[in-house]
C-alpha cells in the first residue's frame, strides 16, 4: 500500500481510539498501527538555536514528533532539564557510546540531526532517505544506521565525518532497527513479515528472516538480548512478539501481548523484555526464560517506545497521546505518574551523556630580576577554557637539573628540580596563577628553559594541545640574565 493511504487509515484509526473487534489486527489494517500514523499531524514550527546545556549526568532523550524538539530528561530528578529545537518531526534518538553526540531521525525532513550533548546544540544535519524511523549506533561509535521507511533502504552514517558512507537496500518499509551488541549485524523490520539482517562488515543484507505464517505479522520494532543470542521483534499485525535465535536466523517462539505492540527492550540481565502495547495503553512484561507474559502494566495513552538508563532502576515509556513519559519501577513493576514532555513523544533513548570536560590551558612566563639576589621569576597561569567547571588539576614545572625553586606559594610544592602546583574549583573562563623564582647562582651560563605541563585534571581535559608551555632565558652571569 502507498504511504498516503497508510496515513489516511491511521487518521481514521486514531479517531476511533480503540482496537478492532475480535482482538487481532489484519494485514490490511497495518496502516493504523504504523509510525506513519503521525505523518498526518501538522508539523509545529519551533525557534532555532541551542538550548542551555545541562550538567553532566544520566539523561533520557525524547523525540517530540508533534513539536519538533528533543526533550532531555534528568533521570536523577525525573524532570525535563532542557528542550532542543530540531524542527520537522523528530522520530527516534540514539546516543554515541561516549555520550558526546545524539543522532535524531526526522520523519518529515529526510535529515538526521546531530546534537553536541556538551552544548545541546545541533552541529550538523545529514541527508538520508525518506520517512526515517528508528536508528542505531554501533558499539564503537563509528557508524549510525538509519531505517528509511519511505525509501526501502538503510542509510549508514560515518560519525567521523557525519556523511552517508553507504546505503543498503532492504525490503518493504523499514521501521524498526537495532544493532547487535557485538556490532556485527543490524536487524531491520520491514513493517511486514520479514526482518533483514545487515552484515556491518560489508553493509549488505546477509539474511532475511520470516516472522510467522499466514501473512498476519507486521514487524515494527526490534531489540537484542544483552548477549546477542536472541532478538525480540514486535508485530502489530498479529499482536505478538517474535523471538529470533540469532545464530540460526530462525524464529524460536512467538508471544501474545497487547494490541499493536510497538517498542521493546530487554533488561541488562536478560531476564525480562518489556513491550509497549500502543492500543492497549499498557506494557507487557515477558519472562525470557519461559517466553510468557508475567504481568501487564497500565501506562499512558498510546505508549510508543521504552528505554532503561544505564544502571537505572526505572524504565521510561513514551506515551504518544498523553504527551508524557511513564516510569516503571523494575523492582516491583509499579508505574509512576508521567513526566510532561510535550506533543506526541515517540522515540526515547538514555545514557550517561556529557562526560564532564574542562580544557585547562597552561601558560608559563619568565622575567629576569636584577635585584640581589639575582633570579629568574616565573609566573604559571592556568585558565579553564571549559565547557565544564574544573574540579582540580596539577601542573608540573620542570627546572634545569640541580636547581630548586624558591618563593613557592601555597598550593605548590617543590620536589628536586620540579614545582608541582594544584589548582581547584575553576569555573569556565576563570584563571589561577602561581609564581616562583630560581636564583641565578644555581644556573649555568647559557640558555635555560623551564617547561610546565598539565599532569592531572578532573574532569577530563579534551584538548592536549594547550597542556604545555615553556619559557626560555639566557643566563649571562650570576648577576645577569635576559628573558
Amino acid at each position: 500500500m502507498n504511504q498516503r493511504r497508510e496515513h489516511d487509515r491511521i487518521a481514521d484509526g486514531r479517531r476511533t481510539g480503540g482496537a478492532p473487534a475480535g482482538g487481532r489486527w489484519k494485514l490490511r489494517a497495518i496502516g493504523v498501527l504504523s509510525s506513519l500514523t503521525l505523518a498526518a499531524v501538522a508539523v509545529v514550527a519551533v525557534p532555532s538555536g541551542p538550548a542551555a546545556a545541562v550538567p553532566t549526568g544520566t539523561y533520557a532523550f525524547v523525540a517530540g514528533y508533534g513539536n519538533g524538539t528533543v526533550t532531555v530528561i534528568d533521570t536523577t530528578t525525573g524532570t525535563a532539564a532542557a528542550s532542543i529545537a530540531i524542527g520537522g518531526s523528530p522520530r527516534s534518538v540514539a546516543l554515541t557510546p561516549d555520550g558526546t553526540r545524539a543522532y535524531v531521525s526526522n520523519y518529515s525532513t529526510g535529515k538526521v540531526s546531530v546534537i553536541d550533548t556538551t552544548t545541546d546544540a545541533v552541529t550538523a544535519t545529514v541527508d538520508v532517505g525518506n520517512n526515517q524511523e528508528q536508528l542505531g549506533v554501533t558499539p564503537d561509535g563509528s557508524r549510525v544506521y538509519v531505517a528509511n521507511a519511505g525509501s526501502a533502504s538503510v542509510s549508514v552514517i560515518d560519525t567521523a565525518t557525519d556523511t552517508v558512507s553507504s546505503t543498503v537496500p532492504v525490503s518493504g518499509n523499514p521501521r524498526g532497527l537495532a544493532v547487535s551488541p557485538d556490532g556485527s549485524r543490524v536487524y531491520v523490520t520491514d513493517s511486514g513479515s520479514t526482518v533483514s539482517v545487515i552484515d556491518t562488515a560489508t553493509d549488505t543484507v546477509s539474511a532475511t528472516i520470516g516472522l510467522g505464517v499466514g501473512g498476519g505479522s507486521s514487524g515494527l520494532a526490534v531489540a537484542f538480548a544483552p548477549d546477542g543470542a536472541h532478538a525480540y521483534v514486535t508485530s502489530a499485525g498479529d499482536n505478538r512478539v517474535y523471538v529470533i535465535a540469532t545464530a540460526t536466523h530462525s524464529v524460536t517462539a512467538s508471544i501474545g501481548v497487547g494490541y499493536s505492540p510497538h517498542g521493546v527492550m530487554v533488561t541488562p540481565d536478560g531476564s525480562r523484555a518489556y513491550v509497549a502495547n500502543y492500543f492497549s495503553n499498557s506494557v507487557s512484561v515477558i519472562d525470557t526464560a519461559t517466553n510468557t507474559v508475567t504481568t501487564t502494566l497500565g501506562v499512558g495513552t498510546h505508549p510508543w517506545e521504552v528505554s532503561l538508563p544505564p544502571g537505572g532502576d526505572h524504565l521510561y515509556v513514551t506515551n504518544s497521546d498523553s504527551g508524557n513519559v511513564s516510569l516503571i519501577d523494575l523492582a516491583d513493576n509499579t508505574v509512576s505518574s508521567g513526566i510532561g514532555v510535550g506533543a506526541i513523544p515517540l522515540g526515547i533513548t538514555s545514557g550517561v551523556v556529557r562526560p564532564a570536560r574542562a580544557d585547562l590551558a597552561v601558560d608559563l612566563k619568565a622575567k629576569a630580576n636584577a635585584l640581589l639576589p639575582a633570579s629568574i621569576g616565573y609566573t604559571l597561569t592556568a585558565r579553564n577554557m571549559g565547557p565544564g567547571a574544573l574540579a582540580s588539576a596539577t601542573v608540573t614545572a620542570t627546572l634545569a637539573a640541580g636547581t630548586t625553586a624558591t618563593g613557592v606559594p601555597p598550593g605548590c610544592a617543590t620536589t628536586g628540580n620540579t614545582v608541582v602546583c594544584t589548582f581547584t574549583n575553576l569555573a569556565e573562563g576563570a584563571t589561577a596563577t602561581a609564581g616562583f623564582r630560581v636564583p641565578l647562582s644555581l644556573l649555568r651560563v647559557g640558555q635555560v628553559t623551564v617547561e610546565a605541563v598539565r599532569t592531572t585534571s578532573s574532569p577530563t581535559d579534551p584538548n592536549p594541545a594547550n597542556d604545555t608551555s615553556s619559557a626560555s632565558c639566557t643566563v649571562i652571569s650570576i648577576l645577569l640574565a635576559a628573558c
